[in-house]
């Protein structure tokens, strides 16, 4: 059983032993006709170190055999009369182009070993980071509802002070933020989302009525008459537009447009929150959908954020296989989130289940 394992990990190694012994004895059986199986035996060398890239000791070793054998065939028949002997320049050229190729073989292969350590090194500092957020957010979490417990407990027994309601809604803040954390701990494994059909039109006016009518701002919803159907976890999209509607309200005054769009394309289906805010700095940009990356530290302190909302809608967009994009300018934001759309049969299909469903 080891010389059979022993032959498969070397199959390749000793189907190139026997090609280039075939090709030798050609050079001994023919001599006029040399120079061809002299270049396959090179040929074939260089490409088999290209899929296997041997150590330095093997690589040396081999190469010695190849050029002691084909300089000895070469240099037999120059004395013999039957080759030139500039023939002979061929086999240290030939040397020469294997080994260039050995050096650049061995670069790519230490810069791909280099990759693959810093990628496990990434996955293992993720698996940490996403290990510490979820045991940070259970440990929170006790502690939080013995305070809102005693808190409820106060304000039923009729207690009540503004001191008492900052504190109730400091506490809903932290739960909010360990929710989020949470969220973030689960966001890369496979069962982050379960897609359904969504018919979005229903989806997104709900969505839009519930943020209209808490905050005070000039609401807009934009939708196309045709039916859009998303292929998407409905919880984990309302959380995404959640996130995406809180940060409007957030970064823009009493009263300020707020749009909410869908428009659908070819393969994807964009939504769209636009506010008529403050707008994030161009510097900002590119992380503000890392987790904790924040566009201006100072100012979400003072609105209260701890930049987890971007990242998990972020989040959710890849699980869906889709992207978050943001445009901003100092006249407000667009925040788009690109989600891959259903069939062109679902909407129909689903138009009629819902049609069939409701009350005549």
């Amino acid at each position: 059983m080891r010389d059979i394992g022993w032959l498969r990990r070397n199959v390749v190694e000793l189907a190139w032993c026997a090609f280039a012994a075939a090709n030798l004895a050609a050079m001994i059986a023919w001599p006029s006709w040399e120079t061809i199986p002299f270049h396959f035996v090179w040929i074939s060398l260089t490409l088999v170190y290209g899929f296997r890239v041997w150590g330095s000791r093997m690589t040396w070793a081999v190469l010695g055999c190849v050029i002691a054998a084909t300089g000895a065939s070469i240099l037999s028949d120059a004395f013999a009369g039957l080759q030139l002997w500039g023939e002979l320049f061929e086999v240290p050229l030939m040397s020469a182009m294997f080994l260039a190729m050995v050096w650049h073989a061995r670069r790519r292969l230490v810069a791909v070993e280099a990759a693959e350590e810093l990628g496990e090194h990434r996955a293992r500092l993720l698996k940490r980071q996403e290990e510490l957020l979820h045991d940070v957010s259970h440990e929170l979490r006790t502690p939080v509802t013995i305070a809102r417990g005693h808190l409820d407990l106060l304000v039923h027994e009729g207690a009540d002070s503004p001191e008492l309601r900052v504190a109730l809604d400091e506490l809903d803040r932290i739960e909010r933020i360990i929710d989020r954390l949470l969220l973030l701990a689960k966001s890369e494994q496979p069962d982050f989302v379960r897609p359904v059909d969504v018919l979005l039109d229903p989806f997104l006016a709900d969505v839009f009525l519930r943020w209209s009518s808490i905050a005070a701002r000039a609401w807009t919803l934009d939708v196309p008459s045709q039916p859009i159907v998303l292929r998407a976890d409905p919880d984990a999209l309302r959380q995404a537009l959640d996130a995406l509607l809180e940060n409007a309200v957030k970064y823009s005054e009493p009263n300020a447009p707020i749009l909410v769009r869908a428009r659908q394309g070819l393969h994807e289906t964009r939504i769209e929150v636009a506010d008529a805010g403050c707008g994030v700095d161009e510097a900002a940009l590119e992380r503000i959908f890392e987790r904790f990356g924040r566009a201006d530290a100072a100012r979400t302190r003072a609105l209260g954020g701890v930049g987890l909302g971007l990242p998990i809608v972020a989040a959710i967009a890849r699980a869906h296989g889709g992207s978050c994009t943001v445009e901003s300018s100092s006249a407000g934001s667009t925040f788009a989130l690109r989600l891959p759309s259903a069939g062109v049969e679902e909407p129909a299909r689903l138009v009629a289940g819902a049609a069939s469903l409701s009350p005549a």
